[in-house]
């Protein structure tokens, strides 16, 4: 895999010419920034910038009133190759909270082990309805400490207006919930987001992960996407790399809360 000119298609398909997560959403393009606008339970932030040392800090402060206007928390999506080189700086210095960083890998869709299965008395089961998303957003909010009030509302609106754009599957040890992960597929592109994979504490390092990532690497493979995309966390780029994704640069979510 050619990596920087497989980056250069990434920015393009999904920064530059990214479409909108749902059907209440919408992408716009000001000057050199593409946002998302999304309702304000969905995502909101900057996909895409083009800017130099003279005019970043106009374009921040442009994006800042924008989604002040609307009264929205937004997040400015920064990696390690965007320009200028100091913009996360920037960012900081206009009260953007950074995140943790993350490492965008890449891997052909055909490159993990599609074989990988789930270990012995776990079920892989597709997520179709709000009782599957319900099991989707307990896991994650144990997995993650964070809410899923968000990550509700956007597979509820995108499995029922655009079921073909997502899948979810959830991890069950008999009738309980232990894992879960989703796949954003976007027509038109050549990239399958995996996104999500959260195990519970209790049953981490016993080859789940490994199996969610097989399992959607095969949907993929079938539907004809060429890649497939993760933002790695520490804990997950190691079993990527073990897997062939390949990490190509850094990406770090720059939040401003909302006024």
């Amino acid at each position: 895999m050619d990596h920087e000119a497989v980056l250069a298609l990434f920015d393009r398909d999904m920064r530059e010419r990214a479409q909108p997560y749902g059907p209440d959403s919408v992408v716009e393009r000001v000057g050199g920034v593409v946002r998302h606008v999304g309702p304000e339970q969905g995502w909101n932030g900057v996909l895409w910038s083009d800017l130099t040392e003279s005019d970043a800090d106009a374009a921040i402060a442009e994006q800042t009133r924008h989604f002040a206007e609307l009264g929205r928390e937004f997040e400015w999506k920064l990696y390690g190759h965007d320009r200028p080189d100091d913009l996360g700086e920037r960012l900081r210095a206009a009260g953007f909270t950074p995140e943790p960083e993350e490492t965008l890998m890449i891997s052909e869709a055909g490159e993990p082990d599609l074989d990988a299965a789930p270990p012995p008395g776990v079920e892989l089961r597709p997520v179709t309805d709000a009782t599957g998303i319900d099991l989707v957003v307990d896991v994650h909010e144990q997995a993650f400490g964070t809410p899923g009030t968000r990550l509700r509302h956007q597979l509820l609106a995108q499995l029922t207006e655009n079921p073909d754009t997502v899948v979810a599957v959830v991890a069950l040890a008999g009738d309980v919930p232990v894992s879960s992960a989703r796949m954003e597929l976007i027509p038109g592109t050549r990239f399958a987001g995996l996104w999500g994979g959260g195990t519970v504490e209790a049953w981490r390092g016993r080859g789940i992960y490994r199996a969610l990532v097989a399992h959607r690497a095969r949907i993929a493979t079938d539907r004809g996407y060429r890649y497939l995309q993760v933002d790695a966390s520490d804990q997950s780029r190691p079993i990527l790399l073990r897997l062939g994704f390949a990490p190509l640069t850094t990406t770090t979510p720059y939040v401003r809360v909302a006024p």
